[in-house]
């Protein structure tokens, strides 16, 4: 973990990305590989870094905010990179909330921000609520199409519990588009039902998939929220629509899709406690597979970053040494 850390700081750096900044995005990167999803971790580096030559992404502004009344912000983030944009967003909105009792942030013109689940936990940890919101380019097929129109558009979740806070974060997207990528890096194929190939039929091919369609989660269902979340994070934030939508999955378009954070103050810390002992009550049911406990979300996260602390984290070879030949180059 130690030389991981090390070169990503030092192939941002060496784009012209001050320390603090780099240091911001290479945890998030780094944070998504200990937890299982490669998806968001270090593969998306490279492209950072290119987005950088290219002049989409701005690696030194920390944004320009403007309250648009007491409880909601406008965050224009100036083509940031996405967790130094994101954070800076919270911060204002997780100290305006311990005043009004709930404060939005609306972040437009940001790159991407990474895993929702780390920004959620850390204001969960804190003792506030996050619902986090953020739109993608146009990935997934609506329910019975054939066509990618709709981004997987996820929400993070996150609640303070006594202990660990309850940290939920999905797509609504049966996998994250990173996901394919990094089977197809791996040369792994994909499971039944996950994707679309460029002609609109079902495949297992992750080269394919990754010119066709994801599918919704929960069919009909995932489909219907995927929309909603959509409709809502872009009438906030004025961002595009999908297929207008770009920025997030390569390195020359300028990123215009959207990011909401809400904060709100939680209960005492006898709520906490209760939802700590709900949630016990939860993972003890008994289990209709003896080798499949019950989990509650954010526990497969917790228990992948402590055994990869331990064990270290496995990358593509494609992906490591691109990264070592970023840290190598001269900006």
């Amino acid at each position: 973990m130690g030389e991981a850390w090390e070169v990503c700081i030092r192939a941002l750096e060496q784009a012209g990305t001050p320390p603090g900044h780099a240091a911001t995005q290479t945890n998030l990167l780094l944070e998504a590989e200990l937890r299982g999803r490669a998806s968001h971790g270090l593969l998306r580096l490279p492209r950072i870094i290119e987005r950088i030559h290219n002049g989409v992404a701005d690696p030194k502004t920390r944004g320009n905010a403007v309250w648009r009344s007491p409880s909601f912000l406008d965050m224009d983030g100036e083509r940031g990179l996405g967790p130094v944009i994101a954070l800076a967003a919270l911060d204002q909105v997780r100290e305006r909330a311990r005043e009004t009792g709930i404060a939005v942030a609306a972040v437009s013109n940001n790159n991407h921000i990474g895993m929702l689940a780390l920004y959620a936990e850390q204001v969960a940890r804190e003792g506030q609520i996050l619902l986090a919101l953020s739109t993608s380019e146009a990935l997934v097929h609506p329910w019975g199409g054939r066509r990618a129109l709709i981004g997987t558009n996820p929400i993070a979740i996150g609640v303070p519990a006594e202990g660990e806070p309850f940290v939920l974060d999905m797509a609504t997207s049966q996998v994250a588009m990173g996901k394919i990528h990094d089977y197809a890096n791996h040369g792994r194929a994909l499971e039944p039902g996950w994707a679309l190939d460029g002609a609109g039929n079902p495949t297992t091919d992750a080269v394919a998939a990754k010119a066709g369609a994801l599918a919704p989660f929960g069919q009909a269902k995932g489909y219907a929220l995927g929309l909603a979340f959509e409709l809502l994070v872009t009438s906030l934030t004025s961002s595009a629509l999908g297929t207008a939508v770009k920025g997030t999955l390569d390195s020359s378009a300028v990123c215009n899709k959207g990011d909401v954070f809400i904060v709100i103050e939680a209960g005492s810390g006898a709520v906490a406690s209760r939802i700590a002992d709900y949630l016990d009550d939860i993972r003890a049911c008994p289990a209709l597979l003896p080798q499949r406990p019950v989990a509650v979300p954010g526990d497969r996260a917790r228990a992948e970053r402590r055994q990869r602390l331990d064990t270290g984290i496995e990358l593509a070879d494609e992906v490591w040494h691109r990264i070592l030949d970023l840290a190598q180059c001269a900006a």
